[in-house]
């Protein structure tokens, strides 16, 4: 009876598999082809792959911005889904599509302002030469000018697809990421090396056929859902009348503020955490790009187990079954742990093969198959707490995660690499594997604050009329 709280039955795991296979096959291609990309461009020179990643870095941040941002009023969302309150779920749309709209212009205008001096930023002393650096510099900025454009569409579909998600539609997201993927894939063929007689245009063609798939992309999701109001009802009227109640607004604020200053902390952490990686020379750039391009592709499990948290228990705190969305979140926990155990054997057992792929010094693939590996044994480590953050943030707890999430990334784990990459010699690997094994003390804390179940509230049921 015991094994029954942390294994469900097979009706389970369909529901299960349904909402979170979709993602998955989206996220796996999405990163596949991001992997085809970043080889593509691994083959015409280490410069250009370092000066494309070093762009995608800080891109990072505000990628994961949107997120954070999109999370407060898709909560919401889910919940209002969960009631049947179609009203509600227009309202939180609406919030969604004018935070997105406004992130991106500010990211556009950050980018444009100060984009050359953040990259600098990544060029440690170490760099063997002057030239090298400016090159990087200028395939970094080429890529840029030309990724700013596809942001606008990006934000389009993310609101879009988001809202689909928690109302249980995850096939056209998926759809839509395969098409926009294919469009991505062919067009870099073509532009990255001047194939069918068009010109060969190297980084910027990556970058040009990465908008034009953002473009397709946003158009698929749009279409189909003003097409489908009878199972979308959020849809209908959605832009005759572009109001919030004020009272929405205020709830979603103060519950979406937390994950979008959260998901910015973060992904700046992050940022700063692969700049102090990055003070070991220009191998370790090019090392931990090649490798976490794969380890994303293999991480698209626990990702889409994330988002199963986020769209399973929130309908059930929305319909007010408190004790089986606890019994559902228990049991995605330990699915999303399971199969990262499997996926990490698999990531390890491959290391050394990925980084052959590429067109680079012995040396940084050495480092490639030694962060692969590392990130392999902590994939676990990673599930549970992404599971435990959706858990938290479904409920509602979003200080808690905020707390939880990047306040302990600045506050513990970028502290400790700022000093070890300044005032001590140890290489990057072992630097690296210090860091994430620093996540244990954050999977505690996750355990107990998901135990004790401070998550469990319907945020919805006085929003009836909404």
């Amino acid at each position: 009876m015991k094994a029954n709280k942390f294994i469900g039955d097979k009706k389970f795991y369909g529901r299960v598999l349904t909402v979170a296979v979709p993602i998955m096959i989206q996220n796996g291609i999405s990163n596949f082809v991001s992997l085809l990309d970043n080889i593509m461009i691994g083959q015409i020179g280490t410069e250009k792959m370092s000066g494309v990643a070093i762009v995608n870095q800080l891109m990072f941040v505000l990628y994961l911005g949107l997120f954070g941002a999109l999370s407060g009023p898709g909560i919401y969302s889910a919940q209002f889904f969960g009631s049947g309150n179609h009203e509600g779920v227009r309202h939180s749309f609406r919030y969604k599509l004018y935070i997105a709209l406004s992130l991106v212009s500010i990211g556009i205008l950050v980018f444009l302002l100060f984009g050359e001096n953040l990259m600098t930023l990544y060029l440690s002393e170490e760099v063997e030469t002057a030239q090298s650096a400016d090159m990087v510099l200028k395939y970094g900025h080429d890529y840029m000018l030309v990724m700013l454009i596809g942001l606008i569409p990006f934000a389009v579909e993310e609101t879009y697809a988001s809202t689909l998600r928690e109302c249980g539609e995850t096939r056209v997201p998926m759809v839509a990421g395969l098409v926009a993927v294919a469009v991505n894939l062919c067009g870099n063929y073509i532009l990255i090396f001047g194939k069918f007689g068009f010109p060969e245009l190297g980084v910027t063609g990556a970058a040009i056929a990465t908008v034009v798939s953002r473009f397709v992309q946003a158009g698929v999701v749009v279409v189909w859902t003003h097409r489908h109001t009878i199972k979308m009802k959020f849809a209908v009227g959605l832009y005759k009348n572009l109001k919030i109640p004020r009272e929405l607004v205020l709830k979603i604020s103060v519950k979406g503020l937390p994950l979008m200053l959260n998901e910015l902390l973060w992904s700046a952490g992050m940022a700063i955490l692969n700049q102090c990686y990055s003070k070991r020379g220009l191998d370790a750039v090019a090392g931990l790009n090649i490798a976490s391009t794969f380890n994303n592709l293999f991480n698209v499990v626990f990702i889409a187990m994330g988002s199963a948290v986020a769209i399973m228990v929130g309908q059930l705190l929305g319909a007010g079954e408190l004790e089986e969305a606890r019994d559902t979140d228990t049991k995605l926990i330990t699915f999303s742990v399971a199969s990262s155990f499997f996926m990490g054997i698999i990531l390890f057992l491959l290391a050394g093969v990925f980084p052959e792929l590429y067109n680079s010094e012995d040396s940084v693939k050495e480092l490639a198959c030694g962060f692969i590996r590392i990130s392999a044994v902590c994939m676990p480590l990673y599930a549970f707490m992404h599971a435990s953050y959706f858990t938290l943030r479904t409920g509602g707890k979003t200080f808690v995660t905020f707390l939880f999430d990047s306040v302990f990334l600045w506050g513990v784990s970028v502290p400790v690499a700022f000093i070890i990459s300044r005032l001590t010699g140890m290489p990057v690997l072992m630097m690296f594997f210090c860091v994430q094994m620093i996540d244990l003390i954050k999977c505690t804390i996750g355990f107990i604050l998901v135990k004790k179940g401070i998550w469990l509230q319907n945020l919805v049921k006085t929003n009836k009329n909404i």
